[in-house]
């Protein structure tokens, strides 16, 4: 009864990634997911290359260089505009009890945290805004997250090359098996990045937690 309008969508998608501006769309849907928007541009990116596999290299690149310019933008919310966006932002996504994680994180892993982000289901966009709250140094941020997205993006668009019809075969035959795994793998993002709150409160939760509330006292 779902597969009917799950194939309904999936075909209309298709329909849309081959659109002429089908790569305006992914460009800002990668940026703004980097930043703020809630919905992961994977899927858009997997469809076009689907739909136009000699193009899938190309479109892994607009993918990788916008979401990273989104990752700056995601930055300068944090460093800049933390009291009047970051915060409503972050509450919106639902992510407000997993930033002080997400700073613990940071103090510990800092460039690793922010290439593991860019490359798993992990919100981005909460460790995004959270690298320019901490005033992680910039270039390291955008070296981290450029390596980060090229896993993921470019990863999908030269095996879209390279196999392209094969996968559009399984994709096609087990539509709902696939959209099934790719949301647990979204949820499980969430449930990890919410995870690293209880695990910092036991290993090193007193001093990252002086440490957190102490910086969110000074940009309050």
């Amino acid at each position: 009864m779902i597969m009917k309008p799950l194939r309904g969508l999936y075909n209309w998608t298709m329909d849309k990634a081959a659109h002429p501006h089908a790569q305006g769309w992914l460009a800002f849907f990668c940026f703004v997911e980097a930043s703020f928007f809630p919905i992961p541009p994977h899927p858009l990116l997997g469809l076009m290359c689907l739909a136009e596999p000699q193009k899938a290299v190309r479109f892994a690149v607009i993918a990788t260089l916008s979401s990273v310019a989104g990752a700056l933008f995601g930055y300068a919310i944090g460093w800049g505009l933390y009291d009047t966006v970051g915060k409503q932002v972050i509450d919106m996504l639902g992510l407000t009890a997993s930033f002080p994680a997400a700073q613990c994180t940071f103090e510990e892993y800092g460039v690793a945290a922010v290439i593991f982000a860019a490359a798993t289901p992990v919100p981005f966009k909460l460790l995004t805004i959270t690298a320019g709250f901490m005033e992680m140094a910039i270039i390291p941020f955008l070296l981290a997250s450029l390596v980060g997205r090229s896993l993921i993006f470019m990863t999908v668009g030269i095996l879209f090359r390279l196999f392209g019809a094969p996968i559009k075969r399984i994709i096609d035959e087990y539509l709902g098996t696939v959209t099934t795994l790719f949301v647990v793998l979204v949820i499980g993002g969430f449930i990890a990045i919410t995870q690293l709150g209880s695990d910092e409160s036991g290993s090193n939760g007193g001093t990252c937690a002086a440490a957190t509330h102490s910086a969110q006292g000074s940009a309050a």
